[in-house]
């Protein structure tokens, strides 16, 4: 094992602090936004990982980013929320993508950067969830099939309901609200109201814990370089835009 390797990772709601591994080999940032991904590659970890990252109200992370550190040698992992989107886009590269939010965009099941959009609080507050992530949503009522509380039915109903709210505006009072306002049955409605404030699944937390997992076990081996099997080009936008760090 190399005392030294480390892994810089990218996070904010979807992992907030309160949940993190203490582990001195985890440098954790805030979630990423354009040319972050830059900034953490020239420290020169071994491992980057992104869980969470910025876009609409300022710019997202580019795919050119994670493809300069991993053609450097740095392993980079994707996981949950831009973290997972961008696994499925570029794993065919190299990226390592971990969890079934990754699994589900890679296989073609989710497609909409909407799935794992939510609004949240300040890094200063820990990041607390405004509204709910579709993919959440998915998979607590995936639970509530399993457990009896719902039939596939509803489920589909309350899925469709769930999707056609913003995510600015996508929590369970507002898809409950729809629904008793589309006349769906009431008792299986309050049924779930009522088993929702400890049953919710956070698929987003899940995955994310599973790829700090799979990098701390990562880091407990000799990490060698990434080998990759493209030749990075550095187009002239990037050169651009890399300057102002490289």
């Amino acid at each position: 094992m190399n005392a030294s390797a480390r892994a810089v990772i990218f996070a904010g709601p979807s992992l907030p602090p309160a949940f993190r591994p203490t582990d001195w080999a985890l440098e954790w940032r805030p979630p990423a936004r354009q040319e972050e991904l830059y900034q953490a590659a020239l420290t020169r970890p071994e491992i980057i990982g992104i869980i969470d990252g910025y876009f609409e109200i300022t710019p997202t992370a580019w795919h050119k980013e994670i493809l300069r550190a991993m053609a450097q040698g740095i392993h980079v992992y994707g996981s949950a929320s831009i973290g997972a989107l961008r696994a499925a886009e570029l794993h065919s590269f190299g990226m390592k993508g971990v969890g079934r939010i990754f699994e589900a965009y890679r296989d073609g099941v989710l497609f909409d950067y909407d799935e794992v959009a939510v609004l949240h609080g300040p890094e200063e507050v820990g990041y607390p969830a405004v509204t709910a992530a579709m993919v959440n949503i998915r998979a607590t009522l995936d639970e509530a099939v399993a457990k009896g509380v719902l039939n596939s039915w509803l489920v589909a109903e309350l899925t469709g309901i769930g999707k056609g709210l913003s995510y600015k505006e996508r929590n369970w009072d507002a898809i409950l609200r729809v629904a008793s306002g589309r006349g769906l049955p009431p008792m299986p409605l309050n049924d779930l109201r009522a088993w929702l404030p400890t049953r919710q699944i956070d698929q987003k937390r899940v995955d994310a814990l599973e790829m700090i997992a799979a990098i701390r076990a990562h880091l407990a081996t000799v990490v060698a370089p990434l080998t990759v099997s493209y030749r990075f080009r550095d187009t002239g936008y990037h050169q651009i835009a890399a300057k102002r760090f490289l």
